[in-house]
């Protein structure tokens, strides 16, 4: 991957593994990969070259959802008697999607070798990404060790109200004919046609994954939002006999899988605390849409990691 000289990264390394990070680009993930035997292995789908000049988060190898994950209806929902209406937030989407922090360029922080923090500080304004009507501060740290990379988020809510928040990571992998899936979850949440969250309960994919040989990244049209996972998932490439898992904390009780039929080059496989729309699902047991609420100057913290295997 060569990078343009528009685009500000940082690289972190140890020993055969790489990590680029692209903190203009929504304190983003460029690439995740390792040389061996004069190659170079992807763990995650690199940044192009691109993507990397029209500083497109959508383009990075992953990006951070805050402060909350996934889609928000209509960008609109009721909060302790008020309306937050995010339709001015500079979405290009149909609904809120993902937070603003992707949209927001970050700081570094702190930075060694193997290890780098990345702050953003927002603050609420009619400037498009900044509609989020709450003040907040948010971390991401992430240290690569021999055997994985781990990443701590973290937010703190510096409005003097409360504050409703998620947060998640949003991955893409390398997609081949041969990739599977591997994860244990309770249920599958069921979408409309503009892929917000009905009911929860069974599909073929839920027992696909369980299985000893995992789901195709093939099998199924896929952009669903899973409940109460083992909080441990693999992707693997058995042709090319490797393999990645991600593993969570407690709070990521969520994963979101993206696997379109109509992009069959995309997969993603996202630990997140929240389900699409979960601030708007009233009659949902809390258990099985996850999100959370932040009083004035209270924090949160949660960490994921990857775990690359070469067999």
């Amino acid at each position: 991957m060569s990078t343009p000289a528009s685009a500000s990264l940082v690289e972190l390394r140890h020993d055969a593994r790489r990590v680029l990070l692209a903190p203009d680009i929504g304190g983003a993930i460029a690439a995740f990969d390792e040389s061996r035997d004069g190659r170079t292995i992807h763990w995650l789908r690199p940044a192009t070259s691109e993507a990397l000049a029209a500083r497109d988060p959508l383009g990075m190898a992953s990006f951070p959802l805050l402060p909350y994950c996934n889609r928000i209806r209509d960008a609109r929902f009721a909060f302790h008697g008020a309306l937050v209406d995010l339709s001015g937030d500079g979405n290009k989407f149909p609904h809120a999607l993902h937070g603003n922090a992707w949209r927001l360029p970050w700081r570094v922080d702190e930075m060694s070798d193997a290890r780098a923090r990345l702050v953003l500080r927002h603050e609420p304004s009619r400037e498009a990404g900044h509609h989020w009507p709450f003040a907040y501060e948010a971390a991401q740290d992430f240290l690569l060790d021999t055997d994985s990379l781990s990443v701590t988020l973290f937010v703190r809510n510096l409005s003097d109200r409360a504050m409703p928040f998620g947060m998640g990571h949003h991955p893409y992998y390398p997609r081949t004919r041969n990739t599977r899936v591997h994860a244990r979850v309770a249920a599958m949440w069921h979408s409309t046609p503009d892929l917000l969250p009905t009911h929860a309960g069974a599909h073929a994919s839920v027992d696909a994954m369980a299985s000893q040989e995992g789901m195709s990244a093939d099998a199924f049209d896929l952009d669903n939002n899973y409940a109460c996972w083992s909080r441990s998932a693999t992707i693997s490439w058995p042709g090319e006999r490797r393999s990645i898992t991600l593993s969570a904390d407690p709070d990521f009780a969520h994963m979101v899988v993206y696997a379109p039929a109509v992009h069959p080059d995309l997969l993603c496989v996202e630990p997140v605390s929240n389900v699409a729309d979960w601030i708007n699902l009233d009659s949902v047991d809390h258990a099985m849409k996850g999100g959370a609420v932040l009083m004035p100057g209270k924090s949160a913290s949660a960490t994921f990691k990857w775990t690359p295997r070469l067999d």
